[in-house]
């Protein structure tokens, strides 16, 4: 599917890609796009992407592209989820970069133009910024963890240290600009088997195969918290993909030269994360919820255990118990 203005941006260079996935917010998707019309520039794309919603999403898109410069509507045969729609924007982008939007988020004006002019300025492959966060009318602006600000940085380095706060802990795909030659080299696809948690792996994956990055101070990225159809408030088995997406970074790092310097950080964040979604385990469907407990004790088991030992002994008394319960409780079902 393609809108009337395609041929048009087909003979133009485009210098970003801004790729906005849709999954029936229909409510939501008219502030995005009018916020998108705020951003218009004859050398910008914007890639709505429409993962079969069955509510009327798909005809609020098909009405705003009509009249919004650069659009193009996108529709994959079946639901591909978060990362599946966007891998099919990154498919159908030209851009010399691209980013990311969510359908029920929005930008401010003007946005865009600052955010290529400042990974131009760096002349860097990737450019990450803060955002605001936004539940209901509070406002509240979330700052990535770099205090080193507009200077061009090895990626690398953004993943440590192990005991603190750091750039892969920030890993919403569009709190930033990304080269193309970062998608050429396979670092900006999404894991489809991922319906929650998508941005880990792929986060880890950003700065260990990107060479160099820079984070600027921008926040015209609006992030709306607590919406009902939102993945992050679903209480059913999907919230447990996280295990497969840590799952996941920890595979990547089996083969990376710097393997050991690196795992102490995944195996830290994957315990808080499980720490995070066993405190919260009240939230989920009962079943969901045994499951978690069980899915769990079985992910520490495969965790590098001198690392597991080393996180232990550096958590707080309180998180630490919660390991060590779930710990035992694999154990104690082994011996029934």
């Amino acid at each position: 599917m393609r809108t009337r203005t395609r041929a048009l941006q087909e003979r133009i260079h485009v210098k970003l890609s801004v790729i906005v996935p849709f999954y029936n917010v229909q409510a939501y998707a008219p502030d995005t796009l009018r916020s998108l019309a705020a951003n218009t520039r004859p050398d910008f794309e914007f890639v709505l992407v429409d993962d079969c919603s069955t509510d009327g999403t798909l005809a609020v898109l098909e009405q705003y592209a009509r009249t919004l410069p650069g659009a193009v509507v996108v529709r994959p045969e079946r639901n591909r989820g978060l990362a599946g729609a966007r891998n099919v924007g990154l498919e159908a982008a030209r851009g010399e970069y691209l980013t990311f939007l969510d359908g029920d988020d929005w930008i401010s004006a003007g946005y865009l133009e600052r955010l290529v002019g400042a990974v131009e300025r760096h002349g860097c492959d990737f450019v990450r910024v803060d955002h605001v966060q936004v539940t209901g009318v509070k406002r509240q602006v979330q700052k990535a963890p770099q205090a080193r600000r507009d200077e061009v940085l090895d990626p690398r380095d953004g993943i440590l240290p192990a005991d603190r706060a750091t750039m892969v802990d920030y890993p919403y795909a569009w709190a930033g600009v990304y080269h193309r030659r970062l998608l050429e080299r396979g670092a900006l696809h999404f894991d489809e088997g991922l319906r929650t948690a998508e941005d880990r792996p792929w986060i880890w994956r950003l700065h260990r195969l990107a060479d160099s990055y820079a984070v600027t101070g921008l926040r015209g990225v609006h992030y709306r918290r607590a919406v009902a159809t939102s993945l992050t408030q679903v209480g059913d088995e999907r919230q447990l993909d996280f295990i497969r997406a840590f799952d996941l970074v920890l595979e990547q790092l089996a083969d990376d030269p710097d393997a050991e310097l690196l795992l102490p950080k995944a195996v830290r964040t994957y315990c808080a994360v499980l720490v995070h979604h066993r405190r919260n385990a009240d939230r989920l469907e009962r079943d969901v919820a045994r499951r978690l407990r069980t899915l769990s004790a079985e992910a520490l088991r495969r965790m590098p255990q001198h690392h597991l030992a080393d996180a232990l002994d550096a958590m707080d008394a309180e998180r630490a118990a919660v390991i060590r319960r779930l710990r035992g409780s694999l154990t104690a079902v082994g011996a029934r």
